[in-house]
């Protein structure tokens, strides 16, 4: 493996340093390297049971699918996050059902399950990063559940569209209405009205397969009034 490979495991595994030589030889001789295309399909539950991933680069949608095929998008994973929800076969705690897919292309490193069982049985230090990230993707799974519950779509969608331009940085963002309808859990013909309201209101301008941002003190301004 390169060496830049091991310093992504280094610095993206807490307890890289409370391993024995031979424990890390084990991890670099399981982990692999896989490249997605945007759009496919990473983890479905109950088919794969990858085990631990780390993010090198691109994004990752986790999602729960309906049983009328409606997503609702529980988190999303960036370059250098770590997730072990796409190993239920490993941790018996998880118990719902959660898909990953490739936002962007991306590149992952994968954690072969039956060698992150044998580390999790072997190390505490391993175990308590390993419950700890999972009490951390509950929450933000809890976070979800709260703003589709609690807040007003238009918040919702606000924050959705600021989020997106601050971790870009430019004030387009590139992607369909039908793709926030995904990821705020509602529907296309939803999201469409609202950004209509948005665009008469000056806030945004819509093109196909693309938003762009005029005004991003109103954009801001209707994310802190639902939160006064």
């Amino acid at each position: 493996m390169k060496e830049i490979d091991y310093k992504i495991l280094e610095e993206s595994l807490p307890f890289w340093e409370k391993l024995n030589e031979q424990q890390k030889e084990l991890i670099l001789n399981n982990t692999r390297s896989v490249s997605y295309l945007k759009g496919s399909k990473i983890y479905v539950h109950g088919e794969d049971c990858l085990g631990l991933i780390i993010i090198k680069k691109g994004r990752v949608s986790a999602f729960m699918l309906s049983d009328e095929g409606r997503e609702t998008t529980l988190f999303r994973l960036n370059p250098g996050d770590v997730c072990v929800l796409s190993a239920s076969c490993v941790i018996k705690q998880i118990a719902f059902d959660v898909h990953m897919d490739a936002e962007k292309d991306s590149e992952l490193f994968i954690l072969k399950a039956g060698l992150f069982a044998q580390l999790m049985a072997e190390n505490i230090y391993v175990e308590n990063f390993t419950y700890k990230l999972m009490m951390e993707r509950f929450s933000d799974v809890m976070w979800t559940m709260q703003q589709i519950l609690f807040k007003s779509f238009d918040d919702r969608l606000a924050q959705f569209l600021y989020g997106e331009m601050t971790e870009t940085r430019q004030d387009t963002i590139f992607i369909t209405h039908e793709q926030i309808a995904k990821h705020l859990s509602t529907a296309r013909e939803v999201v469409t009205r609202m950004l209509k309201r948005f665009s008469d209101n000056g806030i945004v301008e819509l093109n196909r397969g693309s938003i762009n941002i005029k005004d991003k003190e109103k954009l801001k301004n209707l994310i802190t009034k639902s939160n006064r």
